[in-house]
């Protein structure tokens, strides 16, 4: 069901877009407008997913960056959008203006385009959303035991038999801020333990005499 919103938030959002491109910009090939998957907007758990779109079309001659932003308002103010702008940026000899519009449904339009060029600018976004509730993350159980040990063989001494990275449980990575997750570094991403690579143990014929040190009970 939350996907079936999300998904209906995303067709709302092109739609909107066609609209304001064919005014703003006729002619300008909306298949290059790709709304075809969400992507992940905020990596805390759960992940919350988006659909955004970015297009680029061409002001029509003679009609200036200043008409555009005020065609735009003309476009999303009667259909319930609340308009900020369009607002001046001026950079040097550059005047953009830009012009942002929310809709009460919480997608987010965005037109940009300035008099130093004829591009015009759009970009939208649907609000972000979680597809599924939050779910307390499980360890998983160790590849190896005491009992399960292989002849000659002796547990991990980074993971204990547990196989996946100890650090990250196996995921690839580990709560983080702002962002919400960043890489494991002890695993780079592989998830696996990276002494004994998921196995869980470790040939005692192969240890060097570092390793040893980890087993005092082998020299006795």
């Amino acid at each position: 069901m939350r996907r079936e919103e999300l998904d209906q938030l995303g067709r709302a959002l092109r739609a909107q877009l066609v609209e304001l491109i064919d005014d703003l910009t006729p002619g300008a090939d909306l298949g290059l407008l790709f709304l075809d998957e969400p992507n992940v907007a905020d990596w805390h758990e759960p992940l919350r997913y988006s659909y955004s779109a970015l297009f680029r079309g061409e002001r029509p001659e003679g009609l200036g960056a200043a008409d555009i932003a005020l065609r735009a308002t003309g476009v999303l103010g009667p259909a319930g959008w609340d308009i900020v702008g369009p607002q001046e940026e001026i950079d040097g000899t550059r005047r953009t203006y830009v012009l942002t519009a929310c809709h009460p449904d919480g997608i987010r339009i965005e037109v940009r385009t300035g008099d130093h060029n004829s591009a015009v600018f759009y970009s939208g976004q649907t609000p972000a959303q979680a597809l599924r509730e939050p779910e307390e993350f499980q360890w998983p159980e160790p590849v190896r035991t005491p009992e399960t040990l292989t002849l000659g063989y002796v547990l991990c001494y980074e993971c204990d038999g547990l196989g996946a990275c100890d650090c990250c449980g196996g995921r690839g990575w580990v709560p983080s801020e702002p962002h919400g997750r960043s890489k494991c570094r002890q695993c780079n991403r592989k998830r696996v333990c990276p002494i004994c690579r998921g196995g869980g143990e470790l040939a005692v014929s192969q240890l060097s005499s570092y390793q040893l040190g980890y087993y005092p009970e082998l020299s006795q």
